[in-house]
């Protein structure tokens, strides 16, 4: 006898149509079995993709096609060129496991009347030892590292969990996988955003279209291909803090104009 399908998966396959996207993976089916590729492959033939069995889905998801370790499955730099078949939805299930681990729970979870979302003061409130720091980070400075962290050039998960003044991401906005709290990622994003908030300031008189420029430069930098490790914070150069910089280069009061200041 056939084992019955855990409950999430069970509804999860009921809502499969003949192809469906989770984060970048094209899900194909083919009467009982399906096919798993790369979206970015969607139009190739079989024969220029190199196939791999489920199992092997766990190495895949390791890297990057550079070769790079990814700390975040589902960050958008899954490698592409490959296809593998399951023989039925609990291989398929398998296979996706392999590939965004916990997905297909935490959008079963998320499907019930009140998903089990942790928001970032709850969660943060329970953090301890070098983490604790984290609550140190008042409403606009915990939005500021959320958006910046959890943007979808940099996650692909649709973020449920909430910070005040930032809303959950829009249904639509990234992918069928919700994020129902803060990830270790992000933790620690968090934890080098209170560091650089309690350096000392520098005070610097800049002109709008000089504070225009520095925008820009740093969009360029946004735009450039990363180096270093994907969450090593330390460097200035990381995406996440060239990101989080932007955002705040974005919030600046207007300059001031001689008229204000004549009438002081």
């Amino acid at each position: 006898m056939t084992a019955p399908l855990n409950p999430a998966l069970h509804q999860f396959a009921d809502q499969l149509g003949d192809a469906f996207v989770l984060a970048q993976v094209l899900v194909s089916r083919h009467g009982p079995a399906f096919e798993l590729r790369h979206v970015d492959d969607k139009g190739k033939d079989a024969s220029q993709l190199r196939d791999l069995k489920p199992e092997a889905l766990r190495t895949l998801a390791q890297f990057t096609a550079d070769g790079e370790f990814r700390p975040l499955k589902s960050a958008p730099n899954l490698a592409s060129g490959w296809r593998a078949a399951a023989a039925d939805v609990e291989e398929l299930g398998f296979a996706l496991e392999r590939l965004y681990p916990g997905a297909i729970a935490d959008w079963f979870a998320a499907s019930a009347p009140v998903p089990p979302v942790t928001h970032y003061r709850e969660f943060t409130a329970r953090q301890t030892g070098m983490y604790r720091l984290t609550t140190k980070l008042d409403d606009a400075q915990a939005a500021r590292v959320a958006g910046a962290c959890c943007e979808a050039r940099f996650c692909l998960k649709r973020r449920l969990w909430t910070v005040p003044g930032l809303g959950p991401d829009e249904a639509g906005a990234k992918s069928l996988i919700p994020c129902l709290e803060p990830c270790a990622v992000l933790l620690e994003f968090a934890r080098k955003a209170v560091r650089l908030e309690q350096e000392d300031k520098m005070h610097l008189e800049l002109s709008a279209g000089e504070v225009a420029t520095l925008q820009e430069t740093v969009r360029l930098a946004l735009g450039a291909k990363p180096a270093g490790r994907e969450a090593d914070f330390t460097q200035p150069a990381n995406p996440r803090r060239i990101r989080w910089l932007l955002s705040k280069l974005g919030s600046l009061p207007p300059p001031r104009s001689a008229a204000d200041d004549a009438g002081d």
